[in-house]
């Protein structure tokens, strides 16, 4: 869950910020200095990256057990559409909804006995090779 959680925190700044130079920056040179580079190359970044953000949002949604036409569902869903929203979501969604499912989750691993617990995954040993033997010495008489 932890992984979910990091991926969603993220992309929900990431998503954020992009949106802010959208409409704090690209809009108003749009508009005033009739350049639409900005708007056209962080516009579309901001598509791309709020498909993520819908992906990792609804993963996250869904690992919490809420449902999916909830007000806070949709909340969630929608906050990378107005700027500084994503910011004020995340930390509502952490101090309400993560925070507790996380204490949960570890309070249920550690009431789990030892032999119930998934053993840690570790890595094999590497091998050990063994040290390479020295040439023969040469056996032919050198001529001079």
């Amino acid at each position: 869950m932890r992984g979910a959680v990091l991926r969603y925190r993220v992309m929900a700044y990431v998503t954020g910020v992009v949106l802010m130079v959208l409409c704090f920056v690209g809009i108003p040179l749009q508009v005033f200095a009739h350049d639409d580079a900005v708007v056209n190359y962080v516009g579309t970044t901001h598509g791309i990256l709020y498909l993520i953000y819908l992906a990792t949002a609804y993963q996250m949604s869904r690992l919490l057990g809420m449902k999916l036409g909830s007000p806070q569902t949709v909340i969630l869903l929608l906050a990378g559409t107005i700027p500084v929203l994503t910011f004020v979501v995340e930390r509502w969604m952490t101090r309400r909804y993560i925070n507790p499912a996380l204490a949960a989750a570890e309070a249920s691993e550690a009431s789990r006995p030892p032999a119930a617990r998934p053993a840690p995954a570790t890595r094999p040993a590497p091998a050990t090779r063994p040290a390479p033997a020295t040439p023969p010495a040469s056996t032919t008489p050198q001529s001079r």
